[in-house]
């Protein structure tokens, strides 16, 4: 039989607030982090509002070294590791460090960084023939993602399986579902997992710019991000981050262990269909959902909560409205769903690990999280998606999905372990 993996430790970076308190303090009350961007100057751009983080990697305990050698990702996935094993109450340094691992999942890598030293040298596009003189002694660490998972690996002292999950918006989700794995064949007993993505800069607005993905609604910042509603017209670009500590069941409860959720139930699908585009009937996350669900040994009556990917493109918000009600049935009317995109904005493929941590703490507190700026409800999205306000629900088991560009499609079943052995 293959070994249950529980969340023990979470940590999380996201906008409006570092840390598990301040990131489940905004999605109970509702409340939403899009701005107009403070990054650079937005005016060029057909979309200028983002969900950023007020970051002092300093202040988050960060050496003048550090900071200089990594990107902001890395310093977020770095801090979110802190918190997340601070919080599962495991002594790191007492246990075989070859049986630790990290995945860490990540969409766009360095890109902020990436950005800055092509500016330098360049010397601000001036140059065709850039100038490597002027480049960082890291600028490799940039261009090779694994450095965010060696990062943490050198944080918590990880002498194992240390790898980089990319695939796009279903990063955080993919990364997590690997270290799943890994812990249940047995090559590790206890994995940090998790993603992170700091993308907000000149070239990833111009980039969804070209595609009319993310909302130009500069007026209204605070409500630009509209999932599932009739007026939305793209999404937010977020950054962030979350890490969690994952654990054979056995052992967490051995030392006593405060467990969030078993991880009850993982799958992945991909449309081959069209790199950005997705069918209308959502056949293939259906099946992810399905496939995760049955891995659970859980039947969809036993569902009490689905935190969705809700985007805010009408594409994506009929696509995963159909996949619910394939997968589903009737239950699909049942259930509350919401999207925490709509206050924390999008960040790619740290999105995924953030709504993990969210539904876990929907779990934590029997209180799901609404959907903010849901006004007008899109009639082609007709179920239950918790406008506005939180809602007081009991809540033992959670689906999350994922939906990324390249037709990837994820699912996540997370679960109290006492209700799965019933």
């Amino acid at each position: 039989m293959s070994r249950r993996v529980v969340i023990t430790g979470v940590g999380v970076l996201a906008p409006g607030g570092v840390g598990v308190k301040n990131f489940w303090s905004l999605l109970s009350e509702g409340r939403t982090a899009t701005r107009g961007i403070t990054f650079f100057d937005p005016s060029p751009y057909r979309s200028q509002v983002a969900a950023e983080i007020d970051f002092d990697p300093e202040f988050h305990g960060l050496g003048p070294q550090q900071i200089r050698r990594m990107d902001r990702a890395a310093q977020f996935a770095v801090v979110a590791a802190r918190e997340a094993v601070a919080s599962s109450g495991l002594d790191l340094s007492s246990t075989d460090p070859a049986r630790v691992g990290v995945t860490i999942g990540s969409a766009v890598g360095a890109t902020m960084s990436l950005d800055q030293e092509y500016r330098v040298v360049s010397d601000d596009g001036r140059l065709d023939l850039v100038d490597h003189q002027y480049a960082t002694p890291h600028l490799y660490d940039y261009f090779v993602p694994s450095s965010f998972a060696a990062e943490v690996a050198w944080e918590v002292g990880a002498g194992g399986s240390t790898t980089v999950v990319s695939t796009g918006c279903t990063s955080g989700l993919d990364s997590v579902g690997h270290a799943v794995e890994l812990i249940r064949e047995g090559s590790a007993d206890t994995m940090i997992a998790g993603a992170t993505d700091a993308p907000i800069s000149p070239i990833t607005m111009a980039c969804f710019d070209a595609i009319k993905a993310t909302t130009p609604r500069k007026d209204d910042p605070e409500h630009a991000s509209r999932p599932f509603d009739a007026t939305r017209n793209g999404f937010v670009l977020g950054e962030g981050a979350a890490v969690f500590v994952l654990e054979e069941l056995g052992a967490a409860r051995r030392r006593g262990a405060h467990i969030y959720a078993e991880i009850a139930g993982f799958a992945s699908r991909c449309n081959a269909f069209h790199m950005t585009g997705l069918r209308a009937d959502g056949r293939e996350l259906s099946e992810a959902i399905s496939t995760a669900m049955a891995e659970a040994r859980m039947a969809p009556g036993q569902l009490d909560y689905i935190n969705a990917h809700g985007s805010g493109t009408k594409q994506n918000d009929r696509h995963e409205t159909a996949a619910f009600k394939t997968s589903l049935g009737q239950d699909a009317y049942r259930l509350p769903i919401s999207s925490i995109k709509s206050m924390v904005g999008h960040s790619l493929g740290a999105i995924g690990s953030i709504e993990i941590a969210a539904s876990v703490l929907a779990m934590e507190n029997n209180v799901v999280p609404p959907t903010a700026n849901l006004h007008t409800p899109d009639p082609d999205c007709d179920l239950d998606y918790v406008p506005l306000t939180a809602r007081d629900w009991k809540t033992d088991a959670v689906l999350s999905v994922g939906s990324g560009f390249g037709g990837f499609q994820s699912a996540m079943v997370l679960a109290r372990p006492d209700r799965s052995e019933g």
